[in-house]
């Protein structure tokens, strides 16, 4: 589906999507229980995956009509072997966080996913599996999907690089609360996106499981039960996904955009305010209400680190297009090995929009001071972070910005163009 954005501004006010991270690990750890109820989910395309995979290894997953409500019956800490393939289609998330769940059935389990999923490395998760005694391996040896994974294990100590994706910590800590001894994670390196881990904590403790961090890195003991307090979990709104429409307040408000479901959390795309704030943005964020309010502002190019915060390069790329003066993404290589590498991505297309831009291996500069950005044809590479970030490029450029590949925003907010619409911009989905 190919999307138009004319220049247009935007104000009123906007709800932002469910997490996306806290989706995925609640409905797993429902999954991992004897049963929960999530309310407030996410439902989009890869939180489905994840409904699949609990299905898949015994579990069941009921939507309520209106999918506020997920009601789900678990299989209590000891997965079946699945009937069939795991299909986890372009999920990440899902297939990292349930190939550990694999390692625990008594059998073998295969998962496998879309083309640029099997695009994306697996290697330490498999060889952390490996370390516990289970069986787990790439189909094509080269340490991605399809994989083959085989238990039970029963726990102990792995040592894993901690900067090439923190889902392989969630997943490991996930999995071996129900493990019978428990599971020590040791880092080799320093952990990229630590806020994740911390989301991983922090759905934990609501389930009643505890998992610690250590001097080594972290520790989950085994032998626990999933039993999130009254058989209940509510789900945060999310903050990678709310970057955009703060971003479109800030870059393009008529008066003002109010964003609403912007609770505290563990997120550490949270900073997206912080960020705003340092390039001169005209932000408020009523933290107890749980509303973020921007206005249009002059904004000025900033410096900023993305090793604990990848999923806001895009949005900060936007941002430093419009910003004056240059704009610094640093600590980036991680960005790299997402849906599709977002580095490059951003670069080539904000490049056809008009920006100057400079990509390194791990750095991303924009030169929002010598930019005018102009509506162009970009290719949103099958990436919902890459389309929603140029949509927001796509309200303060001159003339018309279509966008290929629109329908990919259903992997995370998957109403974003209706919203956007809501709040005035000239949107035309085709």
């Amino acid at each position: 589906m190919n999307v138009e954005i004319s220049r247009s501004g935007v104000s009123g006010s906007a709800q932002a999507p469910p997490s996306k991270s806290y989706t995925h690990r609640a409905i797993l750890a429902a999954g991992y229980a004897d049963g929960a109820r999530v309310t407030d989910p996410l439902v989009s395309a890869d939180t489905r995956a994840t409904m699949r995979a609990v299905e898949a290894y015994g579990g069941s997953v009921d939507r309520s009509e209106d999918d506020s409500e997920l009601t789900i019956d678990g299989f209590d800490g000891r997965p079946s072997v699945p009937a069939d393939v795991i299909d986890c289609a372009n999920s990440g998330t899902t297939t990292r966080l349930v190939t550990a769940t694999g390692a625990l059935a008594d059998g073998i389990t295969v998962l496998t996913g879309d083309e640029s999923l099997r695009s994306r490395p697996q290697g330490p998760l498999l060889d952390a599996i490996e370390q516990l005694g289970g069986r787990a391996e790439s189909t094509r040896g080269n340490g991605q999907a399809p994989l083959v994974v085989k238990g039970p294990v029963d726990g102990e100590t792995v040592s894993i690089p901690g900067d090439v994706s923190s889902q392989y910590i969630t997943a490991l800590l996930m999995a071996g609360a129900v493990t019978e001894e428990g599971i020590d994670v040791d880092l080799e390196t320093e952990l990229k996106s630590a806020p994740y881990v911390q989301i991983t904590l922090e759905v934990l403790e609501a389930f009643g499981v505890e998992a610690v961090e250590t001097d080594a890195g972290f520790r989950v003991d085994g032998g626990q039960s999933y039993e999130p307090a009254g058989g209940e979990y509510a789900v945060p709104g999310d903050f990678s996904s709310m970057s955009y429409l703060l971003a479109a307040g800030a870059l393009a408000a008529d008066d003002e955009l109010r964003v609403r479901g912007a609770q505290p959390s563990a997120q550490g795309d949270s900073a997206i305010v912080d960020i705003l704030e340092r390039m001169g943005a005209d932000i408020e964020w009523d933290r107890e209400a749980g509303v973020i309010t921007t206005r249009q502002s002059s904004l000025s190019g900033i410096e900023v680190g993305v090793e604990d915060t990848p999923d806001l390069l895009p949005t900060i790329a936007v941002l430093g297009a419009v910003a004056d003066g240059t704009t610094t993404i640093t600590d980036c290589e991680h960005v790299r090995y997402k849906e599709t590498d977002r580095v490059s991505a951003m670069a080539e297309e904000l490049t056809k929009m008009g920006a100057v831009v400079e990509e390194e291996q791990e750095q991303l500069t924009i030169h929002g001071g010598e930019t005018d950005l102009a509506g162009a044809n970009v290719d949103g590479r099958a990436d919902h972070r890459i389309v929603m970030s140029l949509a927001v490029a796509g309200l303060v450029a001159e003339g018309t910005t279509t966008i290929e590949g629109g329908e990919h925003v259903d992997v995370s907010f998957p109403d974003f163009f209706d919203v956007l619409a809501d709040t005035g911009a000239d949107v035309t989905q085709g």
